[in-house]
């Protein structure tokens, strides 16, 4: 999927885009700037890696951390909701997950959480058991981000 659809309907209602990234260490970020005139909509985001940089960098709640692990839903749904806070955007979106090639967290190779966060309405998060490589695991994480955020424009 490319991200053209989500832009297009960014730029058709003026509004903006940020992302929060863990598990695609910022080719979410890329496919979105690949796209011609995404200048237009998109403002930036951050690549939240490591554990502490999601508390350090985007305010996930630290216990949640400790006690939940990067790789929980509440942990994708804050990371979108502070990365549109911060850039003070329309529209967030946001990845976590296990790429591999071993399990972290007590949390299985190819789960993946994505969230989208809307000003006015509430954060929507997803929750996937995925298959493949590091790199086919990233690679739908980003498909399935740009659908999310696609899916909550559309409401």
């Amino acid at each position: 999927m490319s991200a053209e659809p989500l832009l297009a309907a960014l730029r058709t209602g003026g509004l903006s885009l940020a992302v929060a990234e863990s598990l695609t260490g910022g080719a979410l970020a890329a496919r979105i700037v690949a796209e011609p005139g995404a200048s237009a909509v998109f403002r930036g985001g951050w690549v939240s890696y490591a554990t502490e940089a999601k508390a350090s960098m985007l305010g996930v709640d630290a216990a949640l951390l400790a006690g939940a692990g990067p790789v929980d839903a509440q942990v994708a749904i804050q990371m979108a909701d502070s990365a549109r806070r911060q850039l003070q955007v329309d529209l967030a979106l946001a990845t976590t997950g296990v790429a591999g090639p071993t399990p972290q967290h007590g949390q299985p190779v190819g789960t993946v959480f994505v969230a989208a966060a809307l000003a006015g309405t509430p954060t929507r998060v997803r929750g996937y058991r995925l298959a493949g490589s590091r790199g086919q695991i990233s690679h739908v994480t980003i498909e399935l981000a740009l659908s999310l955020g696609s899916a909550t424009l559309s409401g």
